[in-house]
């Protein structure tokens, strides 16, 4: 298993480890109570319903993340530990956290049963400990898991801070059940799962017109197709990803997940950044522990050449996810921000730890053959321009303002020049 160290600097990258880290605490316990929801043990025997414990939890952490007063650690670090025997207090100690969350999820047919149990990471001892039944709400039984933990953790919040934990994304539950299999195809990271997942987002939407989570991630889908190559029609799935993001905002403008999906969408599928980054400014506004929204906001900063908030950004995402399997989308980012700056030698560093995280992410290959390229390093930079290209073929100078909404003049032309370096087509 690989682990990451965290140095949380504006100019150097973490180094990769190779082992688990054991060596204390790696990062500063928050100010507020902090809490990570490690994934639900799946007790009902039947693989096909693994993707419903994982909802389950990634709701309750949703919920729990709308609380100003906690600090919440993202659902992809947390999920990090699925499978996994896990030492409670090095969990706390790899996530900077002071609580964890763990239990059990067991369906069969109707009946749902979530059992939970909320641990000080520090001591290892037990704070809190229920069961909850339900034959049908499993809205219910996410709403009451997430009162008794924010309730455990902080008795003194507020139940107006309570009450936001219990929002319902949809009363169909088949509408859900279709959201969930798309939530969970999203973190397979290939085009047939993108695939999959786009249709089954088309389902929901049929089943549950009202549903906004679904649509928002449905316009959050094309955003992955562009990202790793495997847009077919660019045309039309700008358009299709502006419809779905413009629906999910029309039905829910207040929903810190559907503003970010949407944002996103808008600001690096459609091209309307200035939108999107107001939608993502809202967002976090609305859900301070909302990682991915972090992560969005950075690249929409990067792309108006505001470089040094970006960074800003990108690292407040990694400190709340430090073990998000999409942590490659903020070192990227970062890669951007610092080479964009003129520090070459700092988004190299980036650049190279994204790609050990993810080599298949294309825009972590163009920025790092156009570090190569200006720092002099060009049969490098050619090297990594073959690469990128056998990833997506289509790449040309001519479209980086399609591959990438870049605002300013200076910028575009950085990046054509280093492009041209390394041997892109025109």
């Amino acid at each position: 298993m690989r682990a990451w160290r965290m140095r949380l600097s504006s100019t150097v990258a973490p180094p990769l480890q190779t082992g688990a880290t054991s060596q204390g605490p790696l990062l500063a316990l928050p100010d507020k109570p902090s809490i990570a929801v490690l994934p639900f043990q799946h007790m009902s025997g039947d693989p096909e319903q693994e993707y419903f414990a994982d909802g389950m939890v990634e709701d309750i952490i949703t919920g729990l993340s709308r609380s100003k007063a906690l600090f919440v650690i993202a659902r992809n670090s947390s999920f990090t530990y699925k499978g996994k025997a896990v030492d409670i207090k090095q969990v706390g100690r790899d996530l900077g956290v002071r609580y964890v969350l763990e239990g059990s999820v067991r369906k069969s047919g109707n009946p749902i049963r979530i059992t939970g149990q909320l641990i000080d990471a520090t001591t290892g001892s037990h704070i809190w400990a229920d069961k909850f039944d339900s034959e049908l709400d499993v809205f219910d039984l996410q709403d009451r898991v997430a009162s008794s933990v924010i309730g455990a953790i902080s008795p003194q919040l507020e139940r107006a801070e309570i009450a936001r934990a219990q929002r319902k994304p949809t009363e169909d539950l088949q509408a859900y059940d279709y959201y969930l299999r798309v939530l969970a195809s999203s973190y397979l990271f290939n085009r047939e799962a993108n695939l999959e997942a786009l249709r089954l987002t088309q389902l929901a939407n049929n089943t549950d017109p009202e549903f906004a989570t679904s649509y928002a991630l449905g316009a959050f889908l094309y955003v992955a197709k562009k990202s790793f190559g495997w847009s077919t029609d660019v045309a039309q799935e700008r358009v299709e990803a502006m419809q779905l993001a413009r629906r999910a905002i029309e039905l829910d403008k207040n929903d810190p997940s559907v503003l970010a999906m949407a944002g996103h969408a808008l600001s690096n599928v459609v091209g309307e950044v200035e939108e999107g980054m107001a939608l993502l400014a809202r967002a976090i506004n609305l859900d301070p522990n909302l990682a991915n929204a972090r992560y969005w906001i950075g690249w929409a900063l990067v792309y108006l050449g505001e470089g040094d908030a970006a960074i800003q950004q990108f690292l407040a995402a990694l400190r709340l996810s430090p073990l998000d399997p999409r942590i490659y989308n903020a070192q990227t980012g970062l890669a951007y921000a610092h080479f964009l700056a003129g520090r070459d030698e700092d988004a190299l560093s980036w650049a190279t730890t994204s790609l050990r995280q993810q080599p298949n992410f294309v825009a972590s290959h163009r920025v790092m053959m156009a570090c190569q390229a200006m720092s002099g390093r060009i049969a490098e930079a050619t090297q990594t321009c073959v690469l990128a290209l056998q990833l997506d073929p289509t790449q040309r100078i001519s479209k980086i303002t399609v591959r990438a909404p870049f605002r300013r003049p200076e910028d575009i032309n950085k990046l054509a020049h280093a492009f041209r370096i390394a041997g892109m087509p025109e």
